[in-house]
């Protein structure tokens, strides 16, 4: 499909001063005005994607703004209102008396053919997350991908529209979305209880929501993918880079969390002592960098993506452009892993790499022993249970594999832990003896190439049966049956079971004793 552009200009002109109206026309291109700028006491101002354009030399009075007003929807409580029926946004400036003395008037385009560069991405079914900066097009793109899957995937879309700028003011959506489903939102706070409504209430198969900006919807995020609903969204950040240093947002992307080694492990990867490390699967499986409608980067494995970059190795994506005969040209992702390895860390103290590797970088799947030195013992054998790992507490230095202590006990540099490098036992350090610490520190080990390929079906057996005998309570009789708190990955294969099986289901509680919830119908 070539590209299509409708804007509906006119919507916009007929609620606006005459004398502003009659300024409009004389721009060549008047086809690409990204928005109109009315402030009290100054001249109207028409934006271009990198240029602007005075209108006239007459100043804004209050009469002007007061005649936009009344011509528009009311506004809400995030400032925004709209004209209904279009795709169109008026934003509001507001004195210290909640007077109007200003209005930011954006121009909403339906278009049509933007998607073509990335459709086979889209229909995979696979969450995708949206980057860029403002004015670039994500908005616009979410759109038609709403559209695209509702009409031409046949999916169950429902879109999540926070100020009404996806599917336009009014309660009746524009038809740019095609058969998608509009949930509009009250306020701004509330997008994330909107967002956990429409699984719960409306079963859709794809949830389109745009900007998400708070750790509520981040994690109201997480919950959605879960239970097997493809997602597809916006998120403020230009580049992945950004999300990756975003303490709020970085969970959209698996959540970076700092980890302090020991100085045998720090020598034995050739790093530096405190490092960052991926503390989950990420919400989004593909990450989209938006630079213009007609060039893209993509990271089509996130997971691996953040741990390469963390790694301190060399990556480059794949860059989607299409060119002037509207061909679309690829250039393919490489990987070029540095002999010293940066980590990306806050801390500076590095160490020279070994010249024998540790005998515990290939640790065998029935055989991990750790050794807690400091660490609550009672904490740990919970955290075990809760990974379905291959872990064994062990009590001794001889029979152990690796150490785990606290930044407290490794500070005091006691004998045994000395003795432990000296023998080049693995040490790893926590910062705070509590169960989400020891959590993320089983999750780190069962990451190794070695233990992730064989555990993966040990996990998902365990899964398998405990979401089976749920199904079968329910079908029993009962109304609610809570199944055993388990991590993420084993969340997401439980719900996908019960969905199947027609059941609802929810995620409820804190890590690492987050657990789904089914219930019948």
């Amino acid at each position: 499909m070539q590209k299509q552009t409708f804007n509906d200009l006119k919507a916009i002109q007929t609620r606006l001063p005459d004398w502003i109206i009659k300024s409009i026309p004389k721009h060549e291109n008047i086809d690409e005005l990204l928005e109109i700028v009315m402030d009290l006491g100054r001249p109207p101002e028409a934006r271009f994607l990198g240029s602007s354009y005075q209108l006239g030399e007459k100043e804004i009075t209050s009469n002007d703004i007061d005649h936009v007003i009344e011509n528009i929807s009311q506004f809400g409580n995030d400032n925004r209102a709209g004209i209904e029926r279009t795709l169109h946004r008026i934003s509001a400036i507001k004195n210290r008396n909640e007077k109007i003395v200003g209005l930011t008037i954006r121009i909403g385009r339906a278009v049509f053919g933007t998607i073509n560069i990335i459709e086979d991405l889209i229909m995979t079914g696979k969450s995708i997350l949206l980057l860029g900066p403002p004015g670039v097009g994500k908005t616009t793109m979410l759109r038609e991908i709403a559209r695209v899957l509702s009409d031409t995937g046949n999916k169950r879309v429902v879109i999540v529209d926070t100020s009404n700028e996806i599917a336009g003011d009014g309660d009746i959506p524009h038809p740019s979305i095609g058969r998608s489903r509009r949930m509009q939102v009250k306020t701004p706070e509330k997008q994330h209880s909107v967002m956990i409504e429409a699984v719960e209430n409306h079963m859709p198969e794809v949830i389109v929501i745009d900007e998400i900006g708070t750790e509520l919807e981040a994690e109201a995020s997480r919950t959605i993918a879960e239970r097997g609903v493809q997602l597809v969204a916006t998120a403020h950040g230009n580049t992945l880079h950004n999300l990756i240093l975003n303490p709020t947002l970085s969970d959209l992307i698996g959540g970076i969390e700092t980890v302090t080694l020991g100085d045998i492990e720090a020598r034995r990867r050739g790093s530096q002592k405190t490092v960052l490390e991926r503390t989950s699967p990420p919400t989004f499986e593909i990450l989209v960098e938006i630079q213009g409608w007609n060039e893209l980067i993509i990271h089509e494995n996130v997971s691996d993506v953040v741990d390469t970059l963390l790694r301190g190795n060399k990556y480059t994506p794949e860059v989607r452009k299409i060119n002037e005969s509207g061909e679309i040209q690829t250039t393919k992702p490489t990987l070029e892993v540095e002999t010293s390895q940066k980590m990306l860390t806050k801390s500076n103290e590095s160490f020279p790499k070994l010249s024998s590797t540790s005998e515990t970088e290939n640790l065998v799947l029935k055989n991990i022993k750790i050794l807690p030195y400091g660490v609550n013992k009672g904490k740990l054998e919970q955290c075990i249970i809760n990974s379905y790992g291959p872990f064994k507490i062990v009590s001794t230095m001889e029979e152990s594999d690796l150490i785990v202590t606290t930044k407290h006990f490794y500070k005091r540099r006691t004998k045994a832990l000395s003795e432990a490098e000296k023998k080049e036992k693995p040490v790893y350090v926590l910062r705070k003896n509590t169960a989400i610490q020891i959590q993320q520190f089983l999750t780190a080990i069962l990451r190794n190439k070695n233990i992730q390929q064989n555990s993966h079906e040990h996990e998902s057996n365990i899964a398998m049966a405990d979401a089976k005998n749920g199904v079968s309570k329910i079908e029993n009789g009962f109304s609610k049956v809570e199944l055993n708190p388990q991590g993420s990955h084993i969340r997401k294969l439980q719900h996908e079971l019960i969905k199947k099986q027609g059941l609802l289901s929810a995620s409820a509680g804190n890590e690492p004793n987050r657990k789904v919830i089914i219930y019948n119908p």
